[in-house]
């Protein structure tokens, strides 16, 4: 059965900061002292709704530490424009990198917030020529204003759509770039909802196979793994959530997949050597 708990007692309560860094990490908080592996991401990395999340389990296969850097609904943007983090990611004897979604970075037709990056701030004046006819104000979050848009529009999507491909291309390079180190790639492809409510396609949302086959020279591995959020993969009982958040841990990925990622990821740094 599933724990519902207060949120206050979940572990969405066990945060941490490292340095100067603004962003608010999975705790309990590790030494940096030692070799570690720093694993980077969002919702999934940090291990929302559950104990152990995929860099604890990873840490027990390892000899050093595994430091968990995901940071909920975190993008591109809050990491790149973090320099503690790129810092202490630089310092890192290898470093995994969940792949995010192209939905939530500031790109040249919206605006995100600098740390929650699924929240949209503001349109810009292409965004607003392109669809004139959409109140701006009416939204809070990327999905909210894309979803509406590709109601509005399934041919001036597209241009959307590759804007935020671009965007993510060259943010990803950069990120890559200013680790300079050992990069393994995280690629968590959801499986389509059962539900099928699922109009801007699945997560990580508009990364293609060739957007991350182009990225395959610069890093040292992919690893590349079908996942299914809870509600569908009956893992939602072993999780640990607060009262009302059950709709969001169906969302999430559960205990065993966590499992299965650290196990992969695990073989690929093995491999490496």
């Amino acid at each position: 059965m599933s724990y519902e708990v207060q949120g206050v007692h979940t572990p969405d309560h066990l945060t941490c900061r490292y340095g100067v860094s603004k962003l608010h990490f999975r705790g309990p908080k590790r030494s940096l002292e030692a070799p570690y592996v720093a694993c980077i991401g969002g919702t999934e990395t940090y291990g929302r709704f559950v104990p152990d999340p995929f860099p604890a389990l990873l840490e027990r296969q390892l000899s050093g530490a595994c430091v968990n850097f995901g940071s909920i609904n975190s993008g591109l943007d809050s990491v790149l424009n973090d320099p503690e983090l790129m810092r202490l990611a630089h310092k890192a004897e290898a470093c995994i990198v969940q792949l995010p979604g192209a939905q939530n970075l500031s790109n040249r037709l919206y605006r995100v917030h600098p740390r929650r990056n699924d929240r949209f701030l503001e349109a810009s004046n292409l965004l607003k020529a392109l669809y004139d006819e959409v109140d701006y104000t009416e939204f809070n979050f990327n999905k909210h204003l894309l979803g509406r848009l590709l109601e509005i529009s399934q041919g001036r999507f597209e241009i959307v759509c590759e804007e935020l491909r671009q965007a993510w291309m060259a943010r990803m390079r950069s990120l890559v770039e200013a680790i300079d180190g050992q990069v393994l790639l995280l690629w968590l492809r959801y499986a389509p909802s059962e539900d099928g409510e699922a109009p801007l396609g699945t997560e990580p949302l508009m990364v293609t196979p060739d957007m991350v086959d182009s990225l395959r020279g610069a890093v040292a591995s992919v690893i590349e793994l079908p996942v299914k959020m809870a509600g569908d993969s009956e893992e939602l009982g072993d999780m640990i959530f607060g009262t009302m958040q059950e709709p969001a841990a169906e969302h999430m990925i559960g205990p065993a997949t966590h499992q299965i990622i650290a196990d992969r990821v695990y073989r690929a740094l093995r491999d490496l050597d």
